[in-house]
């Protein structure tokens, strides 16, 4: 590694640690204090509010931070005459950039790989907190429809991955063929074990001396691939997910026949929403100035820290007209985001030509 390379490294990285630091105790601050009074009297539970609540403001303070951060490193170089002199020694716009670049990739794939984690339900577990239910999850007379089955669940438990009361319905065509019943089963190996089970099964050609085949299974396997943590985010009708229960319930649901333009847009929105800031790094940097002396410090902190909230509140408005099913995500993300960085790198190009 170049010695100008660690150097801006350690120099990008300090301030993205203390500007990272800065933000999430802020908003992790003032929701703890806003809530305090709400939160259950456990030493516990509020630490655990409180690390869900710094991952779920992470989503939001890591972007910005590697945008903040980039904006104080230039401040720092300028102002201490050493961009000049960077560029004084040989160095060329790639060798001060590109760094910082490859950090602020890094740092953004870190996050995506993390909201493939149980983490990405950080705000649901900090709002069960909130509301004394941590410890209880519970949803009730679930009723749908899987491929050639209607499934209706009595009692689901997602974290327990197990049901009770389960009244299986087979059909083919609109005739009912087949019924399982039984008063619990369990999610595992990617299957669904009834354990007791009553199935009646309907001939398929009735005539008078036809009738209703009754069998008993101790255990039964069925609905494979109808994972728990998927049917209660379809149940409630939730847009966060983790990106992989997301990616698997749009390919449920798909199937299905279902519209999947909210969870579409919900991973649009952590696979691609976050890439918005790397056009951001761009402009900054090509609005810095090599001299100190003409260097416009207070329109330079504006134009980057405004502007990167407004980029930000854009994208987060679209993404939330899209998570209420008013907009097709590919026109109200997808466009937009590629709009966003042909524009930016097309005012880059012209703006360092004229430099």
């Amino acid at each position: 590694m170049r010695i100008l390379t660690k150097y801006i490294i350690e120099k990008y990285l300090k301030n993205f640690i203390i500007i990272l630091l800065s933000l999430e105790i802020f908003f992790v601050g003032i929701d703890f204090l806003q809530n305090f009074k709400s939160l259950p009297q456990s030493a516990n539970l509020q630490l655990l509010y409180i690390f869900y609540n710094g991952f779920f403001t992470l989503t939001l303070t890591l972007p910005l931070s590697i945008v903040f951060a980039w904006i104080t490193t230039l401040i720092i170089l300028i102002k201490n005459n050493e961009y000049v002199a960077f560029y004084s020694l040989g160095a060329k716009k790639g060798d001060i950039f590109l760094p910082v670049l490859s950090l602020g990739l890094i740092f953004l794939f870190i996050l995506i790989v993390l909201q493939m984690t149980p983490l990405a339900y950080s705000y649901e577990q900090k709002k069960k907190i909130l509301e004394n239910e941590y410890f209880s999850s519970t949803k009730s007379d679930i009723f749908l429809k899987y491929n050639d089955n209607f499934v209706y669940f009595q009692k689901l438990f997602p974290l327990e991955k197990k049901a009770e009361n389960i009244h299986i319905f087979k059909i083919d065509g609109k005739d009912v063929i087949e019924t399982i019943v039984a008063q619990k089963a369990y999610f595992q190996n990617n299957k669904w074990y009834v354990v007791d089970a009553k199935v009646t099964t309907k001939p398929k050609d009735i005539d008078m001396n036809s009738k209703l085949t009754i069998r008993y299974e101790k255990f039964l396997n069925t609905l494979d691939g109808f994972q728990p943590k998927i049917l209660d985010n379809v149940y409630e009708a939730r847009n966060e997910s983790s990106l992989l229960d997301a990616i698997n319930a749009m390919f449920l649901l798909e199937k299905q026949g279902v519209n999947t333009s909210k969870i579409r847009g919900n991973i649009y929105n952590q696979l691609f929403v976050p890439f918005f800031v790397i056009p951001i790094l761009f402009l900054v940097f090509a609005y810095s100035s090599l001299n100190s002396r003409f260097f416009r410090l207070g329109a330079f902190v504006s134009f980057g820290i405004f502007g990167t909230l407004i980029i930000w509140g854009i994208f987060f408005f679209l993404y939330k007209i899209t998570s209420s099913g008013v907009l097709n995500p590919e026109l109200s993300l997808l466009l937009p985001i590629a709009i966003w960085f042909t524009l930016a790198f097309y005012i880059y190009k012209i703006k360092i030509k004229t430099i």
